[in-house]
């Protein structure tokens, strides 16, 4: 689709609409493009992609269409598995704000550090 100057291109709802009408178009709740399995299969493809763009070096067009790939399933799969993905993300982005952080090998994480010393 085309963006119109009428459409919120930073709207968490416009893209969730998209993403919505492209699987009404080809029909993904009746021909099993919803299945949950399916989906992790796909994302995991796409997860692949993205790897390969960094690892051989691709440029950051291509790295950023892989990544735009990946979304689009992630919004699909909150779509076929009837979530709200938005309130989900500001539910998780709470609960990580408020976790500390650690230097692990000389990289910054932040996690539960369950079982960690």
């Amino acid at each position: 689709m085309e963006p119109t100057d009428s459409m919120n291109m930073d709207s968490y709802k416009t893209m969730l609409a998209e993403v919505q009408a492209f699987h009404d178009k080809h029909n993904f709740k009746e021909t099993g493009g919803e299945e949950l399995t399916y989906r992790i299969a796909l994302m995991a493809e796409e997860l692949g992609e993205i790897s390969s763009c960094v690892t051989k070096g691709k440029n950051k067009e291509q790295l950023a269409e892989e990544v735009a790939d990946l979304f689009i399933l992630i919004l699909g799969t909150a779509i076929s598995a009837d979530f709200d993905l938005n309130q989900a993300f500001w539910s998780k982005m709470k609960k990580l704000d408020e976790r500390k952080s650690k230097m692990i090998n000389g990289r910054i994480r932040v996690s539960e550090f369950r079982d960690a010393d």
